[in-house]
C-alpha cells in the first residue's frame, strides 16, 4: 500500500513539472541552458536554485582551486549541468571541460544543449550500477576506469558524489583522480566528515542528517537507502587521499551539521597531485 501510495504521490509531483515546464515554454521564460523541471534529478527542481547553485561553485573552483580559464576540467559527476552552466563563460579554449556520470538523460540533455553551442564541453556517459540512479548499470564503481589517459586535467571536481558512495569506490575513484590529473593539478571533493565537532552537533536540532547507522568504515542516515547520504571519519578519509597518492592541502567545513562558519552545505577538500 505504501508503494502504491508513494507510486501516485510521484506521478502527481511529476505532472505538477510537465505543467510548470510546459508554462515556462508557452511564455517563453524557458532558458536553453536551464533543463526543465522534469528532467532535473540531482537536486532541487528549481530553474532559480539550479542557477545558484551553479554560480555558488563556479566561485569555489575559482577562489579555493585557483581554477583558470585555460585550464582542463574533470566534472566527476556532472549530473545534468547544475554545476556546469556558469563554467560556458568561463572556461574559453585552450581551456576545456569534461563530465560523466550515470545518468544517461543527464549526458544527452547535456550534448544537446551545451556541447552543441561550446564544443569545448565534452560529456561522457558512463554505465556504473547505481540503486537509485543507474539500477541496470554493468559496471561497479570500484571498479570502474574513468575513460580519460592519464595526465588529462589541471582541475577535477565532484560535488555530492562521495556523499553516495562506499569505501571500495571512494578509494578507487580518488585513485582513477590522481591517474587523470596531470602533476600537479588540484582536486576539489565534496565529503559529509565526522570530526570531534561535527559528532557533537549531529545530535542538535540544527544538524541536518544524524548518521545514526555505523556500517563499518562510515555511517549512513538511512538503512533502507544506505547509498543516500554517507559519512565518513574525516581521518579515515585522509588516509584514501594518502593512498591514492593525493596531497589534501585545506579542508573547508559545510554546514550540514549545523556548524555556524560554513563555505558550502557540505564539506569540501582541496587537494593535489604531487608535481
Amino acid at each position: 500500500m505504501t508503494t502504491l501510495m508513494q507510486r501516485l504521490q510521484d506521478a502527481k509531483t511529476e505532472t505538477v513539472f510537465w505543467l510548470q515546464d510546459t508554462a515556462d515554454a508557452l511564455l517563453g521564460r524557458r532558458d536553453p541552458l536551464i533543463p526543465p523541471r522534469r528532467l532535473m534529478f540531482d537536486g532541487p527542481r528549481d530553474p532559480a536554485i539550479f542557477r545558484a547553485n551553479g554560480q555558488e561553485f563556479l566561485g569555489h573552483y575559482r577562489n579555493l582551486a585557483e581554477l583558470r580559464p585555460d585550464e582542463a576540467m574533470l566534472d566527476i559527476g556532472c549530473g545534468i549541468g547544475r554545476k556546469t552552466i556558469p563554467l560556458v563563460t568561463y572556461l574559453s579554449p585552450p581551456g576545456r571541460y569534461a563530465g560523466f556520470d550515470i545518468n544517461r538523460t543527464g549526458i544527452d540533455w547535456c550534448r544537446a544543449h551545451i556541447t552543441a553551442r561550446y564544443p569545448n564541453f565534452q560529456f561522457d556517459y558512463v554505465d556504473i550500477y547505481n540503486r537509485r540512479y543507474n539500477p541496470q548499470g554493468k559496471v561497479a564503481g570500484a571498479e570502474l576506469r574513468f575513460p580519460y589517459p592519464d595526465s588529462s586535467f589541471d582541475f577535477a571536481a565532484a560535488a555530492s558524489v562521495f556523499t553516495h558512495m562506499f569505501t571500495a569506490e571512494v578509494a578507487n575513484y580518488l585513485a582513477e583522480s590522481a591517474r587523470v590529473l596531470k602533476p600537479g593539478g588540484r582536486a576539489l571533493f565534496t565529503f559529509f566528515l565526522l570530526n570531534e565537532e561535527s559528532q557533537t552537533r549531529l545530535a542538535t536540532p540544527a544538524s541536518t542528517y544524524h548518521f545514526s547507522h555505523a556500517q563499518g568504515d562510515y555511517r549512513v542516515e538511512n538503512l533502507a537507502r544506505p547509498e543516500d547520504a554517507v559519512a565518513y571519519e574525516e581521518s579515515f578519509v585522509a588516509g584514501l587521499y594518502a593512498a591514492a597518492g593525493l596531497h589534501i592541502r585545506q579542508t573547508f567545513y559545510g554546514g550540514w551539521s549545523g556548524r555556524p562558519d560554513r563555505v558550502s552545505f557540505q564539506d569540501m577538500i582541496l587537494a593535489e597531485k604531487p608535481a
